[in-house]
This record gives structure tokens, sequence and C-alpha cells, in this order.
């Protein structure tokens, strides 16, 4: 019986069949691996430890913050762990190189405050440490202007009379760099009072736990610095606050502290704090990081928290803080220069780093 030989139609028909099924099989598995990362990324979480870098000494506003915000988040499990590391540096600078060194991996977290902006206003910051990815502001804060309880400064019109004389009579310690909404938070009203901020003798610190270490100590004159870098020194009557840059006066502690604007100078501040994350970090990512901040916000224990340093609630997302960093660094480009700190002043700048 003679050997059945199929046709070469038939031949070709299989292989054409076996070829198609191959194409359609390659073609799914090379969907498969960008599927599966696409699903990945929707149902992104932290999954190692978070670290949070704070570009502030240890005991600071910005330090304290921090670990509020990592211990309350760890407690409703928002992550496996948190680490908070203090990276003191002029504009924040080390820790930027941080937060930029693993890019579109959010396990980083910093603290964001108005100084950033500023820090981009003096072209101080490297353009590969400005591509944070701004999530959430979370509260107002308010610089004052405080003095040791037995200085002979008892208000801003003892302040501004001695300045005008000689700018350079006092020390003023801020923290952590020149320019930053410590140091625009004393100049800029003293401006408007007349005084010639080019000549105030300012004194920078890593943080304000430091500074105002050193007013008490008898070190400094005067130090401008947020709410809580005084509360305890305030509640033991050992400093006096001259002004706070709020529209209205505050309660508990600060309720016998004035404002710039009841002593006759129209100066309110509205520098703020808020979080930022890595470079490059994905619409998952960021969602996550606002969902948690935003859980942790709306807590009794933070609210107590925020009320107790003196703060104002104020959530906003990374679109609105984006938007605010960019007015606050228009808004502040003249005074900026005023004090020879843009980047037409050199030398001014780099006594500041």
């Amino acid at each position: 019986m003679p050997t059945t030989i199929p046709s070469l139609s038939r031949r070709l028909g299989v292989s054409r069949r076996a070829a198609m099924g191959a194409a359609v099989a390659m073609a799914a598995s090379a969907w498969l691996p960008a599927l599966a990362q696409t699903a990945a990324d929707a149902e992104w979480r932290p999954r190692k430890s978070t670290e949070f870098l704070v570009p502030s000494g240890a005991g600071a506003a910005l330090d304290v913050t921090a670990r509020k915000l990592t211990e309350l988040m760890a407690r409703e499990k928002l992550a496996p762990g948190f680490v908070v590391s203090n990276k003191s540096s002029a504009h924040g600078i080390v820790a930027l190189e941080g937060l930029h060194r693993h890019p579109g991996d959010a396990h980083t977290l910093m603290t964001l405050s108005t100084s950033y902006g500023n820090s981009q206003a003096q072209n101080a910051l490297p353009e590969h440490l400005q591509k944070g990815t701004p999530v959430a502001t979370l509260f107002r804060e308010y610089v004052t202007v405080v003095v040791r309880a037995d200085s002979p400064l008892r208000n801003t019109q003892d302040l501004v009379a001695q300045l005008k004389q000689d700018p350079g009579k006092y020390s003023i310690g801020i923290a952590t760099t020149l320019g930053n909404h410590i140091h625009l938070g004393v100049a800029q009203p003293l401006r408007q009072a007349g005084v010639d901020i080019k000549g105030l003798r300012i004194v920078p610190y890593k943080s304000s736990v430091e500074s105002m270490t050193a007013l008490v100590g008898g070190h400094l004159d005067v130090v401008s610095a947020t709410t809580p870098n005084l509360l305890s020194y305030l509640q033991a009557g050992r400093v006096r606050v001259l002004a706070i840059a709020a529209g209205h006066r505050l309660g508990g502690a600060f309720a016998q502290a004035p404002t710039w604007k009841e002593q006759g100078i129209d100066y309110v501040s509205d520098s703020f704090q808020g979080v930022m994350t890595v470079p490059g970090a994905s619409e998952a990512q960021k969602a996550y990081w606002v969902d948690a901040l935003r859980k942790v916000s709306q807590s009794k224990e933070w609210k107590d928290f925020v009320a107790l340093n003196q703060w104002e609630p104020w959530f906003q997302g990374p679109e609105a803080t984006q938007q605010l960093l960019a007015a606050q660094l228009k808004n502040n480009q003249a005074l900026l220069s005023e004090l020879g700190l843009l980047p037409d002043a050199p030398q001014k700048l780099a006594n500041a780093r």
C-alpha cells in the first residue's frame, strides 16, 4: 500500500496555524509583564520600611512634626515601618540628595516647607535636586520674634528704633538657612518698619532648638523661630514674644503674644509645612501617601498636636501644594534680592552655604 504524503497546502496550513499560535502566545507574553506592572502600580503600597528625611536637627519643629506623622502612620499600619533621619544642612541639600537617590521608589518621604521654594528662588539647589514630588500641605505655621525675659527690648517699637540707628546692633538667630521663611519672617516686617535689613546681623543655626538654647544662654539677643520651638521656654517664663506673624492673637501660652499688625506693622506670614516624595513618583504612589496623610490629619491626636503647637490645620493636595511653592517663590524674590540672596549676589550666597 503506497505511503500517503500530505499535500503541500495541508502541510503549509499546519505551519501557518502553528506560526499564528506562536505569534499570539508571544504577543500575550509580551503584554503580561506590562499588565502585571500596571496592576501592581494601581495597588501600590509601601512594602518595606519608609525613610522620612528631615532637613533640620533633632528636636526642632520639622523633626517633631515628622516623628508625630510617622508615629501615627505606623500605628495605622500605613507602612511596615518608618525611620526618621535628620539631615541638617544649608538649603536642605543633604536631605534632598537622599530623596533623589532612588527616583520612582516612593519608600522615601521628606519634610516640605516654604524654605524649599525660597532655596529654588536663590538658585541654591542644583537642577538635579529640584525634581521632588510634592504630596501634601499639612498646616500653616507662624514665625515669632522672641527675646529673653530680662531683655531691655519690650516690644517691636523698641527693636525697630534701635535697629534703625544701627541695623547690626543685635545678633538675630535663625535656623537653618539664610533666605528661608524663618529669616524672611523677621526681615520682612523690619523692612516694612524702615530698617535697613541688609545690615542685620543674622546668625544661622542647624535648628531652632540650637538658636533658642543660645538665646536663653545669653549668646544671642533675638531669635526668629516658629511657635513650637519656644513653647517650653515661654511656659517657663524664660522668654518674651515681641511679635508673631499671625493675623490675630493665638491661644494657650501665646495668648499674650502680640501680632505685628496690632503694633502698627501690617505683616502676616503664610509659611506652611508638608510632605514631598521622590522624583518620578507614580500617580498611584502619590495617591497612596495623600490618602495616608489625610487619614492621619483627621485623627484627634494629630489635631491636638497641631493645636498645641499653635498651627493652623490646612490640608492641600499635590497640585495645590505645587502652586503654593510657585507663589511663594514669586512673592519673596524682591525681598531676597534686597537681602543680597539672589544669584546676582554670589558672595552672600556663598556665605549662606
